[in-house]
C-alpha cells in the first residue's frame, strides 16, 4: 500500500505544477499577445489531450486485463509523460513553432500521466478491502496533494524566488527559463518517487484465461472484442452506468477548474508567478487535509453521498470565487474550496473500485477515465469561447453549472445495489 500511495505523491507534481498552476500561467502569459489569447491556446492543448485520453483508456484497459500488463503499462506511460514534461523547458517563447511545440508535447505529456492513472486506480480494489477502500483512497489522495505542495514550495523557493528575495538555484532568467525549469523539477520528481510503485507492485493474474496466446496483435484484437462484450452489458450495471454519467459532468467542472484556477488567479486578480505558487500551495494544504478526512468519511458514509456534499461545497465556493471582487474574498473561497477537491476525486474512485467487478478492473477503470475525459473538452472550450468573448470572469461560470447539474446526476446512483451487482459478477 505504501508505494501504491507514494505514486500519488510522485504524479502530483505534475498536475499541481505543469497543468494546474506554473507552466500553464507561465505559458498563458508568455506564448500569446495577452492573457486571454493564452488562454484559449491552452484551452484546446487541454481538450486534445481529453478526446486522446477518452479514446485510447477503455481499450488500454481492457489489453492490460487480458494479459495481466498493469505493471508494464504503467511503466511505459509514466516514462512518457516523464520525457515531454522535461522537454518542454527547452521550450523558449517567441521561438519558430514555439506554441505548436509546447502545446504538442504538454498533450504527450498530460496524455501519458492521464493513461497511467487507468492503470495505477486499478491497482486499488486489489490493495484495499471493502471496509478500507475509502480511507486508502483518501490516504492516497491526500500524500498526493502533500506531495504537490513540496514540490510547490521548491519551485517557489528554489527556482521562481519569493518578491525581493533570490532563488536558491542561479538560473537565467532570460526567455523565463527559471520558471520553465520547472519542468525539470517534475519529471524528476515523477520518476525518482513513482520507482516504488513500478518496481515493487505485481499485477494479479490475467482476467482471461486465454490470455497467453497471439502476441500484440492478438491481444489487442481480444481487448476489442472483450470491450464490445462489456459495452453490451455494462447496462446491466445501471447504478456504474449511472455514475459514468454523473461523474462525466461534475469531473468536467474539475477539471476546468484545475486547469484554469492559476490563469484565473492570474488574469482577474492580477497575481505574479510568486503569488500563484503561493495560491498553489494553500490550496494544497487545504485540498490535502480534505482527502484525509473525507476518506473516513466515506468508508462510513459511502462514495456517492461523499462525493454529493463535496459538489454541495464546491458550487457554494465557485460561486463566491465568481463572483468575488476583492482578492481576499476569492482567497477565501479557493481555500475552502480545497476542502471538496480532494474528496470528490477520491470518494470517486473509491466508489468505481466499488462498482468494478473483481479482476476486470483495469477496463473498468478505462471507463471510469472514459467518463472523466469523454466530454472533458466542453468545460476548456466553453471556457476559452465565453472568455474570448466576454472575459475571464465569464468564462469560469461554465464551472458551477457542471458541479450542479452532475450532482442531481449522481442522486440516481444506488451504491449498495452497485456494489451487489459487482459482487455477483466475479
Amino acid at each position: 500500500m505504501a508505494s501504491w500511495c507514494l505514486y500519488d505523491w510522485a504524479n502530483s507534481a505534475f498536475t499541481t505544477l505543469v497543468v494546474t498552476f506554473i507552466y500553464a500561467t507561465y505559458f498563458t502569459q508568455t506564448f500569446a499577445e495577452d492573457a486571454d489569447r493564452g488562454t484559449v491556446l491552452w484551452s484546446r492543448g487541454v481538450t486534445t489531450s481529453s478526446l486522446i485520453i477518452a479514446l485510447v483508456s477503455p481499450v488500454l484497459g481492457a489489453m492490460a486485463d487480458r494479459a495481466g500488463l498493469r505493471r508494464r503499462f504503467l511503466t511505459a506511460a509514466t516514462l512518457i509523460s516523464v520525457g515531454a514534461t522535461a522537454w518542454l523547458a527547452f521550450i523558449v517563447p517567441g521561438s519558430v513553432n514555439a506554441v505548436l511545440a509546447a502545446l504538442t508535447l504538454f498533450v504527450v505529456a498530460n496524455v501519458g500521466f492521464e493513461v497511467g492513472m487507468v492503470f495505477y486506480n486499478a491497482f486499488l480494489p486489489q490493495l484495499s478491502t471493502p471496509a478500507t477502500i475509502g480511507r486508502i483512497s483518501g490516504i492516497g489522495w491526500g500524500i498526493g496533494y502533500a506531495g504537490g505542495l513540496l514540490s510547490l514550495v521548491l519551485a517557489l523557493l528554489g527556482l521562481v524566488g519569493l518578491p525581493d528575495t533570490q532563488p536558491w538555484v542561479p538560473l537565467a532568467t532570460e526567455g523565463g527559463f527559471n520558471v520553465r525549469a520547472s519542468n525539470l523539477l517534475v519529471a524528476g520528481w515523477f520518476l525518482l518517487f513513482s520507482l516504488p510503485m513500478l518496481l515493487l507492485v505485481r499485477d494479479a493474474a490475467p482476467a482471461r484465461n486465454d490470455a497467453a496466446g497471439g502476441g500484440i496483435a492478438g491481444t489487442t484484437r481480444d481487448a476489442f472484442r472483450d470491450l464490445g462484450r462489456t459495452l453490451v452489458r455494462i447496462r446491466d450495471f445501471q447504478d456504474i452506468v449511472r455514475f459514468l454519467i454523473a461523474r462525466l459532468v461534475y469531473n468536467d467542472g474539475l477539471i476546468t477548474m484545475m486547469a484554469f484556477g492559476g490563469v484565473y488567479a492570474a488574469g482577474t486578480f492580477g497575481m505574479d508567478t510568486g503569488e500563484v505558487i503561493l495560491f498553489g500551495i494553500s490550496l494544497n494544504v487545504t485540498a490535502g487535509l480534505g482527502a484525509f478526512l473525507f476518506g473516513l468519511v466515506d468508508d462510513r458514509l459511502g462514495g456517492r453521498t461523499t462525493v454529493l456534499w463535496s459538489l454541495i461545497g464546491l458550487s457554494l465556493t465557485t460561486l463566491v470565487a465568481i463572483v468575488a471582487t476583492s482578492k481576499a474574498v476569492f482567497w477565501v473561497a479557493v481555500l475552502v474550496s480545497g476542502l471538496f477537491i480532494g474528496p470528490t476525486q477520491s470518494a470517486s474512485r473509491s466508489l468505481m473500485g466499488r462498482f468494478a467487478p473483481r479482476r476486470y478492473e483495469s477496463e473498468f477503470f478505462g471507463f471510469f477515465a472514459f467518463s472523466g475525459k469523454a466530454t472533458a473538452f466542453l468545460g476548456p472550450l466553453l471556457l476559452g469561447l465565453i472568455t474570448a468573448g466576454y472575459g475571464q470572469r465569464a468564462g469560469v461560470s461554465v464551472v458551477l453549472g457542471f458541479f450542479l447539474v452532475g450532482g442531481l446526476l449522481l442522486l440516481r446512483v444506488d451504491e449498495a445495489r452497485g456494489i451487489e451487482r459487482a459482487g455477483r459478477s466475479t
